[in-house]
């Protein structure tokens, strides 16, 4: 029995029955992608759509192609190109596409039980995986914006503070204000504690004259491939 799972439903040439099989369960399949990749993520519609239909589609295509060597080199050509026309997405995106072409490939060639165990396992990993906080280096990392006056000498003036409450800081940024009366400090920070912000900022405004000062996260890529 549990052989069957990992035996092809058709060999050769498929027909109608077989076809609308394979249709079915690569759409339910790509419903199960969609929904684990949408779960606890801020994911458009359209993306979640798309996850839907890919297996479908590839298992269609592939079928078609089935035994043409020549057509089947156009098509991959035709994938490689939908990479390069769709802007950059993140890792977790990637690997959900990627997931649902294999889903398609599997299904079109037959493997349906194959199919649906490949899926059911990388979607519970992933499911898992979203409620486990891996905590990382950049989580601490912010960018820290401080307002000082033209007669304060800046390049030294926060190095203590900075020493105590932060690993390391970086000037990325300076740029004058309110008619050169002021300076606008952009540094990129990672701090030792995030329940030092506070004594963090306090420190500083004794230092910058009791002028703006914010802490934001960066705009950072690190989620990308």
């Amino acid at each position: 029995m549990l052989n069957q799972l990992f035996t092809a439903i058709y060999s050769g040439t498929f027909t109608p029955e077989i076809f609308f099989i394979c249709t079915g369960v690569s759409l339910a399949l790509g419903a199960l992608i969609a929904l684990t990749t949408g779960f606890r993520s801020k994911q458009s519609k359209s993306f979640l759509l798309a996850l839907f239909l890919i297996p479908a589609i590839v298992q269609t295509v592939i079928m078609l192609v089935n035994g043409s060597v020549g057509t089947g080199v156009a098509v991959m050509g035709a994938f490689s190109l939908v990479r390069f026309r769709s802007v950059a997405g993140t890792a977790k995106e990637i690997v959900s596409i990627f997931l649902a072409m294999a889903t398609g490939l599997a299904t079109a060639m037959g493997y349906v039980g194959l199919a649906a165990i490949f899926v059911a396992l990388i979607c519970l990993v992933m499911f898992i995986v979203s409620f486990v906080h891996f905590k990382e280096k950049d989580d601490l990392v912010r960018d820290l914006r401080i307002t000082v006056p033209e007669d304060l000498n800046y390049a030294h003036e926060f190095d203590d503070v900075f020493a105590t409450y932060t690993h390391n800081a970086k000037l990325l940024t300076v740029k004058t204000s309110n008619m050169g009366s002021l300076y606008k400090l952009i540094y990129r920070v990672e701090l030792t504690s995030e329940d030092n912000v506070q004594k963090f900022i306090d420190e500083l405004r004794c230092r910058n004259g009791n002028l703006e000062i914010a802490v934001m996260m960066p705009q950072l890529e690190s989620n990308r491939l």
